[in-house]
């Protein structure tokens, strides 16, 4: 990958456009958080429409690649904490904050009760040590293929034991999200990394004391949110900078959110409030 911006690469082996979410020793090494948005996220400036998709009917998938998940892979137990998550924040007051985004024939982004579409740990393929853009995608395509579904509501989450680390994880970003065609139609997918792995550069602790997962929901919320609003990176909801609704928002007002299930979250870009908002 090669760092365009900071919040978007382009991959050198496809072309793909990725929407990174930098690690808060990035964040801090410009400045904090006001610079970071001044420089890519427009500090009030609201989100624009690009004309692209957006989710109506969200429905998120997660794949654990490899058979490490159950070989001593999962340490701090993320895939127990994903998967709660996940099921948590369909319908929540946290994600409502998308519904206000629409796309060109006025449907607006679903947040009608549960986006948990299921999970299942592949033990027929190993990722790699450092898997590239092209290898997490086809394991996305994968994924899809398991569950059958292509519509652009539809997502899937490559999660990675602990141990693996593509280029730039836990020194530049945390998590990104993409798209990847296929030849049953285009999927949006999420690069999600062991997020313990990276400590307190991707959340660890951030909001509670001995919060080793913290990170896990704070990154999957933010890249959730963003790729409910911009499932084909730069052409759904974003400022004029380049920022998605969790960009801008990024490592800001976490906590343990009630509105969330429970779970540490971000804040979310709100137009209708031109503010990060918690609930909504």
């Amino acid at each position: 990958m090669t760092i365009l911006s900071t919040f978007t690469a382009r991959d050198e082996e496809s072309g793909a456009i990725v929407r990174i979410f930098p690690t808060a020793d990035v964040v801090a090494s410009l400045g904090g958080i006001r610079t970071i948005q001044r420089h890519s996220g427009g500090g009030s400036t609201n989100l624009i429409y690009h004309g692209g998709p957006v989710q109506t009917a969200p429905k998120l998938y997660v794949v654990f690649w490899g058979s490490a998940w159950n070989l001593g892979g999962d340490p701090d137990g993320v895939a127990t904490q994903l998967k709660s998550f996940y099921g948590a924040i369909g319908g929540s007051r946290w994600l409502n904050s998308v519904t206000q985004y629409t796309q060109s024939d006025g449907s607006h982004v679903g947040n009608g009760g549960s986006i948990f579409g299921g999970s299942y740990f592949d033990t027929t393929s190993s990722p790699p040590s450092s898997p590239t853009q092209s290898q997490m995608a086809a394991e996305a395509a994968k994924a899809a293929a398991h569950y059958g579904d292509y519509s652009p509501s539809a997502s899937y989450v490559v999660a990675m034991p602990s141990g693996i680390r593509p280029s730039g994880f836990g020194t530049q970003y945390c998590a990104y999200h993409s798209s990847t065609s296929t030849s049953s139609g285009t999927i949006a997918w999420t690069n999600l990394p062991y997020m313990p792995d990276a400590g307190a550069s991707c959340g660890a602790n951030s909001v509670n004391s001995n919060g080793t997962l913290d990170g896990v929901t704070i990154v999957g919320g933010h890249e959730q949110g963003e790729t409910e609003t911009d499932p084909q990176p730069n052409s759904g909801w974003l400022d004029g900078s380049g920022a998605e609704n969790g960009d801008k928002c990024a490592w800001t007002g976490l906590e343990n959110n009630p509105n969330a299930g429970g779970f540490p979250t971000q804040p979310l870009w709100s137009n209708a409030t031109s503010s990060c908002v918690q609930s909504y």
